[in-house]
């Protein structure tokens, strides 16, 4: 089995199981704030990945968000979201996804992303072009950030620090209109499908940003991060969208 082919049979078997788990009812517990949600199902999905991995990739290493964590002696390691939009799963609404990225010495190899509620897979890499449920997506064609949308998150609480505000700001200002749906990697995989224009976010997980990276440069599109005010800033979309937001970005 191809990885790629392993990484959609990951993502659709960990978001099956989610969403099974999700029609039976919930509980959540908080990490870091009330909106920063996980429950069994996380748990349970990213168990069952973890569990695949070690008996179809057992030297490679794994790391989960919530707390899968495997060095390996290959020099690839698999970077697990079993439910990316935790918060979105538990409160009902079809916005989450199952999530999975494989690095290597040399970045992204190979990203997918499966969206339970809509059946969407997302596959793309590093000698892969994305693909939407195995139909090639258009190339990505060059529009400016005033003519496309920004897909973005940013924590409230956060706001009251001006050098997230301020650039934050300054951003969401030159896009044609605003998108916070509160999940990275069903963003960014619009962002690839040309859905989203373009996609900003700061201080983002592993996680939340190399399926999505995979899936947006093998359609032809841009990532960045980079340094900005003492905080780290994850870009991603059409190339001439992707520089015009980096500028502003910048000037903030």
């Amino acid at each position: 089995m191809t990885d790629a082919d392993l990484a959609i049979r990951l993502v659709r078997d960990a978001g099956s199981l989610a969403a099974t788990m999700r029609a039976g009812g919930l509980e959540a517990s908080f990490k870091t704030s009330i909106s920063d949600v996980v429950t069994a199902a996380d748990h349970a999905a990213e168990e069952l990945v973890a569990q695949v991995l070690r008996d179809e990739r057992p030297d490679d290493g794994v790391l989960g968000e919530e707390g899968a964590s495997t060095a390996g002696s290959t020099g690839r390691r698999w970077v697990v979201d079993p439910v990316d939009g935790t918060y979105n799963f538990l409160s009902g609404l079809a916005y989450w996804c199952s999530a999975i990225a494989l690095e290597d010495a040399d970045g992204v190899v190979v990203g997918a992303v499966h969206q339970p509620v809509t059946g969407e897979t997302w596959v793309g890499g590093r000698d892969l072009a994305t693909t939407l449920d195995g139909v090639p997506v258009a190339p990505l064609v060059d529009r400016s950030l005033a003519e496309v949308s920004l897909a973005t998150y940013v924590h409230p609480t956060t706001l009251d620090d001006p050098d997230v505000a301020e650039p934050w700001h300054a951003i969401v200002g030159g896009a044609a209109t605003l998108r916070v749906l509160g999940s990275g990697s069903c963003d960014l995989a619009g962002v690839a499908g040309g859905r989203i224009g373009v996609w900003a976010q700061h201080s983002t997980a592993e996680w939340d940003w190399l399926p999505g990276k995979a899936l947006v440069e093998a359609a032809g599109g841009r990532t960045e991060v980079l340094e900005h005010r003492g905080h780290r800033w994850h870009v991603a979309g059409n190339g001439r969208a992707v520089g015009e937001l980096l500028t502003l970005l910048l000037a903030s």
